[in-house]
């Protein structure tokens, strides 16, 4: 996306001392994505290791293998990154002299661990679901994708960097999976991950939009409603830790979902700080909602969840896809960083994803950005937040460790 050359990993961490490099490292790792060697496959025993089977979105490399969900790094990082080809120029996970290591053309980088999965997963509700289907897992969060359909994609307008509604195909085709779960199915695999003391720190649900319902996404609020309540039966207490990643709903709706079950914090992805770029990469919600009405609603939703509860997230990079995107990563990053900070002075958190171009997606065949880029917004977005004063422990890096930025959170 710049003409010039791009820093290496160690430049980045020498230009940026301050900044973790297990971090920068990670933030690399999500960036140019992953290739398991035969010999890193070879050390995976399903009966500990945590496979792959449950995320909303597909591997880079577009096959569906029961490979590790992923791995961790020598100070508890997690790492959310996902298979790609060796002609992408991935980082390597290798099984060397005993250890599972990373390497970059041919040189070990840092030792790895790869993920164990819950005692629950190979359990079955009373209904026959297999519970790691029901509710899936990262190491200190449990995961709940509901609905694994987009009615955005109905008419060919989901997000262009999206491939939930091809990879349900393959998981339908290729795996035991719904596109909808049971509210009971729900309640009885959390009440069995329970059961695991100290394992988890949160629940997240996340799943695809629909528009559907006498207003618009009634329908979708209707049965987050009914699966948060399956979800609070196993707890006391009013407000249980829980974090919901929806479509940007109206103060109404956001209402009934704050009086009516236990959800403790909310997040509605933007996917991009910028309305030009939105109304370009988010046809769907540009349609259904808009960006500025997006914004709004965000804003609305610290009056109903408080502040330090609210987030949005963007998927880092995709501001730069030509030809609509900006024509430098300086200039994005400001451009961004500006529209991050008046959200921050309202309440409401921006956290970032590494963008990852996959292959069932509209924009499959684009780069995503530099590494310096990202550490710089990383950075930005940690500041931001110190400066409003805000929290972000409903999504940091034991909640979810899919954001480099929250990671600094623990930190600084």
């Amino acid at each position: 996306m710049n003409a010039k050359r791009e820093l290496t990993l160690d430049e980045v961490a020498e230009k940026y001392p301050e900044f973790p490099k297990l971090i920068i490292l990670k933030t690399d790792i999500q960036r140019r994505g992953v290739y398991y060697t035969p010999a890193a496959l070879d050390a995976v025993d399903p009966n500990i290791h945590h496979l792959i089977g449950t995320d909303i979105f597909g591997s880079r490399d577009g096959k569906l293998k029961r490979r590790p969900e992923s791995f961790s790094l020598r100070d508890g990082t997690s790492v959310i990154s996902t298979p790609t080809p060796l002609e992408s120029n991935p980082y390597t996970v290798d099984f060397i002299d005993g250890r599972l290591v990373l390497t970059d053309e041919g040189n070990v980088i840092e030792e790895v661990f790869y993920w164990e999965k819950p005692d629950y997963y190979d359990k079955r509700t009373s209904n026959g679901a297999l519970m790691q289907n029901v509710v899936g897992s990262r190491p200190q969060r449990l995961y709940l994708i509901p609905n694994r359909y987009c009615h955005f994609w109905t008419d060919d307008q989901g997000c262009r960097f999206c491939d939930i509604v091809n990879n349900l195909k393959q998981l339908k085709n290729e795996a035991e999976m719904q596109t909808r779960v049971n509210p009971k199915d729900v309640s009885e695999t959390i009440k069995e991950a329970l059961k695991e003391k100290g394992r988890f720190a949160a629940i997240c649900l996340t799943a695809g939009s629909d528009f559907h319902g006498n207003e618009p996404f009634d329908k979708e609020i209707d049965y987050y409603v009914d699966i948060l309540q399956a979800v609070g039966e196993n707890f006391t207490a009013k407000k249980f830790p829980s974090q919901l990643i929806c479509t940007a709903v109206t103060k109404k709706q956001l209402k009934r979902l704050y009086e009516n079950t236990g959800l403790s914090s909310l997040t509605m992805d933007i996917e991009v700080l910028n309305e030009n770029a939105f109304s370009h990469v988010c046809p769907g919600k540009t349609k259904w909602v808009g960006y500025k009405e997006w914004k709004k609603r965000l804003i609305d939703a610290v009056e109903i969840f408080g502040e330090g509860r609210v987030n949005t997230g963007i998927v880092s990079g995709v501001e730069l896809v030509k030809p609509f995107g900006f024509k430098s990563e300086d200039e994005a990053l400001k451009s961004v960083l500006k529209e991050a900070d008046e959200l921050a002075s309202y309440g409401v958190s921006t956290v970032n994803m590494v963008w990852i171009p996959r292959p069932n997606s509209h924009f499959a065949n684009e780069k995503n950005a530099s590494l310096e880029y990202y550490v710089r917004l990383a950075w930005g977005l940690q500041e931001i937040r110190t400066e409003h004063n805000l929290k972000i422990d409903f999504d940091d890096y034991r909640r979810c460790g899919n954001h480099p930025d929250s990671d600094l959170a623990r930190i600084f």
